[in-house]
């Protein structure tokens, strides 16, 4: 599908401060439809600019707080085969996810009530002739499946009419072209490589279309994980031939850290270094082309730009302004870098296709995400004392190949073990020990917007 079929074929969601917003946008997304959130306060010309195939606002119609609320798992009935459900029975029933206090008692004009919930409250409504559809559940969470998947495939594709081929490949070739016709062809640009899936798969797409007039730098700041400078830049190097220059900036990270217990504090001082290392290699660049780098490839993703949006209501404009931590922020104006961010319209899991597709290595793409402070925020306190980072290192790649042995490194969205300044007594052969304790974590996502602790097994 080329890019005027994917912006015909936009489906666009209205945030209006659900929590399911982005579910909802990545559930399209699953059915090869490109579909995108803005603010529910958006301004209509902004909403119409984007030429979508679905537009829904309010109607009028009388809502009130309902004598049951209903939340959790409810059973709904069909009580008219058209429309909404026109693939139905009038009297089938499945069961679905709800999470509401109010209900509709009186509806706009030319609305009718298509489904009913157990308790009698309206679970659905349509006006055919305006072509309005509304639901009163959640068909895109994991409990109203497989019937929820279901009606939001009739509803794209049979009511809307929308058509589904929106892949990666897309994504790629049009990425390449935005790419290409971004950077003029004396232009060079820096990338700041974390040794993460989305600045690496940032900076493949970005070498992909520009070759080696882009220039990466890793820096190993001394609170990477067992191994981790040698194992990226491995796959940096051999795999991914990218161009990078690899920092060793232990010393300077440590000293400044030396003595510092605060949280917050400690991840300003990181992040300041990593500015300053940042534009001394900017500056090295600078001199050894001729030319200062004129843009900067960021690894932004969707969930960031979601997540930035502030809430209706809230008095502040709509802003696609990404979370702190997920800014190079802070960095020198003389710099006067402009951004490149090939992936902030795409999710987590969309990510690692992308990369996938582009040869990076299934290993490396299945890696957990990794925080930027790195094991900073996973030493509570000063992480110089002792030898508390070393500790934490063996504890950690000893946890992660236990699961990765156990088959379900892959069922994991995240594993890591943190070190806790508390001594506690243990006994290691016959002998009694006064030791640190370490404190394991898994958790399972989709799309790292919503988490759930892993379950282990006692087997």
């Amino acid at each position: 599908m080329d890019a005027q079929d994917v912006k015909s074929n936009l489906v666009l969601i209205l945030d209006f401060g659900s929590q399911y917003t982005h579910l909802i946008t990545r559930r399209i997304r699953a059915l090869n439809v490109f579909s995108l959130c803005i603010n529910g306060t958006s301004p209509l010309k902004s909403i119409t600019d984007l030429n979508p195939s679905l537009i829904v606002q309010q109607m009028g119609g009388v809502v009130r707080v309902g004598e049951k609320q209903e939340y959790g798992r409810m059973e709904i009935e069909v009580g008219i085969a058209e429309g909404l459900f026109g693939n139905k029975k009038v009297g089938d029933r499945q069961n679905v996810w709800m999470s509401h206090g109010d209900e509709a008692v009186k509806l706009p004009e030319g609305f009718e009530v298509v489904a009913r919930s157990k308790q009698g409250a309206v679970a659905a409504v349509q006006n055919q002739r305006k072509r309005f559809y509304g639901l009163q559940y959640h068909p895109e969470v994991t409990h109203s499946q497989p019937e929820g998947m279901e009606t939001l495939k009739y509803f794209l594709f049979d009511l809307c009419g929308i058509t589904a081929g929106w892949t990666m490949e897309d994504v790629l070739d049009e990425e390449l072209k935005v790419i290409k016709s971004t950077v003029a062809p004396e232009d060079h640009v820096i990338c700041a490589l974390s040794g993460g899936v989305d600045s690496t798969v940032a900076a493949t797409l970005v070498h992909k279309a520009i070759g080696d007039r882009l220039h990466c730098v890793f820096v190993d700041n001394g609170l990477l994980r067992w191994r981790e400078r040698e194992r990226v830049l491995e796959t940096f190097e051999k795999d991914l031939h990218l161009p990078v220059t690899c920092i060793d900036a232990v010393d300077q990270f440590l000293s400044k850290l030396k003595g510092v217990t605060e949280p917050e504090k400690k991840r300003k001082i990181i992040g300041n270094e990593f500015i300053n290392i940042f534009d001394a290699f900017a500056h090295d660049l600078e001199k050894k082309l001729g030319r200062k780098p004129a843009y900067l490839v960021q690894g932004t993703l969707y969930p960031d730009v979601i997540e930035s949006c502030p809430p209706p209501g809230s008095g502040r404009t709509h802003s696609h302004t990404i979370k702190s931590h997920h800014n190079v922020g802070g960095l020198p104006k003389d710099m006067k870098l402009k951004l490149i961010e090939p992936l902030k319209l795409l999710f987590k899991d969309e990510v690692r296709e992308l990369g996938k597709i582009m040869g990076v290595p299934q290993g490396f793409l299945k890696r957990h995400p990794f925080p930027g402070p790195g094991l900073a925020v996973r030493v509570p306190g000063d992480v110089t004392l002792e030898n508390r980072l070393d500790i934490l290192r063996k504890a950690d790649e000893i946890f992660i190949q236990s699961i990765k042995d156990a088959g379900i490194y892959d069922s994991i969205w995240q594993a890591f073990a943190v070190f806790m300044p508390v001594l506690t007594v243990g006994v290691q052969g016959d002998q009694r020990t006064h030791s640190y304790a370490i404190t394991l974590r898994a958790v399972t996502s989709q799309d790292g917007m919503t988490a759930d602790w892993y379950i282990f097994s006692s087997d």
